[in-house]
């Protein structure tokens, strides 16, 4: 039986003939860090309220065995790293994930402190883990989508968000501080009108002086990056999403700060990856939420699919350096760690296979209007032996190959998920 060295070896070889550095590429993809979603383990519920998901907030499915308590969900996060190659990871986390020890210890999202995340790094410092945040603008009483958040009429509505948004600033220093790597701080808000709206400027210069009186916090810039996530609509907001790509970009641009491109937040048609190498002209770091919308925003799992294919190459040929990558997927109908790993998985691929593609050649062809021989190779490239590769590169990094992680997964479901209430 041919064994792994033998087919890598092999592998590299074929590589080697259209002039890819094997061993680099495996080299390169290891340096480039991702954000891993904390809610994915537990549809989104969090740990600070009882009721239900709004803000244009979903998940379908009833698979059982979810994550409900801090220490479930830590569990199962620490089970799907080990499926992850790569190292210096990072764990991102929505404000709604604070953990209040006591009865007495909760306090509403506008008075939220460094100490009701102490737990948090504390298990990311035990697993060498970044920490991202996101304050969370859903699943509130007083978050709702029409009514507004960031953008509300009602002046004290606005201002509970904008001290929430301050707070997280705060929250953000902590674990960058505690952690020695830099927090992407993200704010997206749900608000918008579901008809046809009667005003559409109002709401926005609304948005933007809240945008600038939370952005009047001083605070480390070399520490905490702010970005700012546009939608075109959600549920409940189909005719007018107040933070539009227009308006963040626009913001972004003017303010120094980041422009966060959702891969789910944008018309079905629109290839998202274009819009990477434009905006890089203009910012040193983007950040990106990598999703997979079937015909609309519906968060599913990644898959090592085209559109993923296409948005990893265009990291790699970018410079990965210049991107936050965070992951944002949540499938309530799967088993949750296999939803996980699958999506992480999937965008550590893509982003192998890009570091695999002959990306100065293609560049150069390019330049030499060369359209034909570009074609030939991106389907030369498609046939070559990548899960050879890929395979090696889990071995490499200590996690286990394609062929065999799953079936860990279905044994860590029966011994310890299945025991759950």
């Amino acid at each position: 039986m041919t064994t792994l060295q033998e087919r890598y070896e092999t592998a590299r070889e074929r590589y080697t003939k259209v002039g890819v550095d094997v061993d680099k590429a495996l080299e390169e993809a290891a340096k480039i860090r991702l954000s891993m979603h904390c809610w994915q383990g537990d549809d989104v519920i969090g740990f600070d309220q009882k009721g239900p998901l709004t803000g244009g907030i979903q998940t379908t499915g009833n698979y059982p065995y979810k994550a409900t308590t801090p220490e479930e969900l830590m569990q199962d996060i620490e089970k799907v790293f080990t499926y992850i190659p790569g190292k210096g990871h990072k764990l991102n986390l929505h404000a709604s994930y604070a953990i209040f020890d006591g009865p007495d210890a909760w306090v509403d999202r506008d008075a939220l402190e460094p100490r009701h995340f102490a737990k948090w790094v504390d298990f990311a410092k035990a697993h060498d883990l970044g920490l991202d945040f996101n304050p969370t603008m859903f699943s509130h009483p007083k978050a709702n989508a029409q009514l507004g958040t960031l953008s509300a009429s009602d002046e004290e509505v606005r201002q509970f968000w904008i001290r929430h948004c301050i707070a997280c600033i705060r929250i953000s220093e902590y674990f960058a501080e505690e952690t020695g790597q830099p927090c992407m701080m993200n704010i997206w808000i749900p608000d918008g009108v579901k008809d046809v709206p009667g005003d559409r400027i109002r709401a926005r210069k609304r948005l933007k002086a809240s945008l600038d009186q939370i952005l009047q916090t001083d605070y480390d810039q070399s520490k905490v990056y702010i970005a700012v996530e546009s939608k075109v609509f959600g549920i409940g907001v189909e005719s007018e999403t107040v933070g539009s790509h227009e308006f963040y970009m626009n913001y972004a641009n003017a303010n120094n700060i980041l422009c966060l491109i959702d891969t789910g937040h944008f018309h079905p048609t629109e290839v998202v990856a274009d819009k990477l190498s434009s905006m890089l002209l203009f910012h040193d770091k983007l950040a990106l939420h990598v999703s997979r919308p079937i015909r609309w925003d519906s968060d599913h799992v990644t898959i090592f699919n085209d559109d993923l294919r296409e948005l990893a190459q265009q990291i790699v040929t970018t410079g990965p350096e210049h991107y936050f990558i965070g992951m944002d997927y949540f499938d309530a109908s799967i088993n949750r760690i296999a939803a996980w790993t699958t999506g992480m998985r999937s965008m550590e691929k893509a982003l192998l296979y890009a570091e695999l593609l002959p990306n100065e050649k293609l560049a150069d062809l390019q330049d030499a209007h060369d359209f034909t021989q570009i074609q030939a190779l991106y389907e030369r490239m498609k046939v070559l032996p990548f899960g050879d590769v890929w395979d090696y590169y889990c071995e490499q990094n200590g996690v286990a190959a394609e062929d065999d992680w799953f079936a860990d997964c279905q044994q860590y479901e029966k011994e310890v998920l299945s025991k759950r209430a």
